[in-house]
């Protein structure tokens, strides 16, 4: 009788021999792989981490728990061998080898996250994009148009948002990667975020045309004292501005009326219901003739509009486009690919 076919028990041995060794080799092997495969998940952390400033927000921006973000940060550091962050109490700062390491990662993980929408517009000529620029009322209303106009010429089928907001409300769209950008004019910028100026206004007394001081070629600060100003609210920049320059100067001044909008300021000083102090941007032909216009440059700063954006910022391909109509070149400086502590 012939006996069963099977493996004999030195074959048994070897068998689980050798899935033992298998098995034991899986977990470095895992392991190995696991930091491998997750490069890009340990950089996308790294990046978010020094954009935002804290492992907190990183984790809620990419929706992971915070011991997540801190073991891919420490793998990461493990791998490369080096210290990439200086963790303190209230906020995370870059160590050399981290800005080294942030210079070439952030340019891969903004652009992996556009990757689509940035293949889409290389093929169709920005025909699928998406760009949203944050601006004041001004800025939106004098300066744009021209832009907006031939960015739409050119590409038409851009989605083209233009977000009305100023001030704090503007940087928080740019921090939390709202909008692409912001086109307007600033005071104080804070260490994030980086602003190239590329037109300047003079500030300009308007009065209507039948004030006392409209006879005169130059008006001083004293001749204006006497004289109710109607200026923009108080949170605005050209009301501090104006201010600051009175005060420092020591001349008393009063405000008749505060209201929003240069075109509403501009209505009431042409009705006599005050004058005002404005920038230059908002002067057309048509103020000329019902308007009388004093350049104020002798005591007030210019006034420069130009593009504001967070620091290390990756611009998708549309929102090049559009700073290229602003000027060609505008942000080559090396301040705009670095990155910058938030603010916040």
């Amino acid at each position: 009788m012939k006996k069963p076919t099977g493996v004999s028990g030195k074959s048994k041995k070897i068998h689980r021999s050798a899935t033992k060794k298998r098995a034991g080799a899986e977990p470095a092997d895992a392991g190995r792989f696991y930091y491998k495969g997750n490069r890009h998940k340990q950089l996308r952390a790294f990046v978010s981490v020094v954009k935002l400033g804290t492992l907190t927000r990183a984790a809620e921006a990419l929706y992971l728990s915070q011991p997540t973000i801190s073991l891919q940060l420490q793998a990461l550091e493990r791998e490369l061998g080096v210290s990439l962050l200086e963790r303190r109490r209230r906020r995370i700062n870059l160590t050399d080898a981290g800005e080294a390491l942030y210079e070439l990662a952030r340019p891969l993980v903004e652009g992996w996250d556009t990757l689509d929408r940035d293949f889409q517009a290389r093929v169709k000529g920005l025909q699928a994009g998406r760009l949203t620029i944050a601006a004041g009322t001004s800025t939106i209303q004098y300066l744009l148009p021209a832009l907006v106009r031939r960015y739409r010429e050119r590409f038409p089928a851009v989605q083209l948002q233009l977000a009305n907001v100023t001030g704090k409300d503007g940087l928080a769209l740019l921090r939390a990667d709202e909008a692409d950008f912001a086109v307007g004019s600033m005071l104080d910028v804070p260490n994030d975020i980086a602003w190239a100026p590329v037109h300047h206004y003079d500030p300009m007394l308007i009065l209507p045309p039948d004030h006392p001081l409209a006879a005169k070629d130059k008006i001083t600060l004293e001749d204006i004292s006497p004289y109710g100003l109607i200026l923009p609210p108080q949170r605005l920049s050209t009301y501090r501005l104006v201010d600051l320059v009175f005060q420092q100067r020591q001349v008393p001044y009063h405000v008749a009326i505060e209201v929003g909008g240069w075109d509403v300021i501009k209505e009431y000083v042409a009705m006599g219901m005050g004058i005002s102090i404005v920038t230059g941007i908002c002067i057309t032909e048509a103020d000329h003739a019902r308007l009388a216009v004093r350049n104020m440059k002798q005591y007030f700063p210019q006034r420069s509009y130009g593009v504001v954006m967070r620091k290390g910022k990756f611009l998708s391909a549309e929102a090049r486009a559009f700073v290229d109509l602003i000027r060609p070149g505008l942000l080559t400086h090396r301040d705009y690919d670095e990155p910058g502590h938030s603010g916040r």
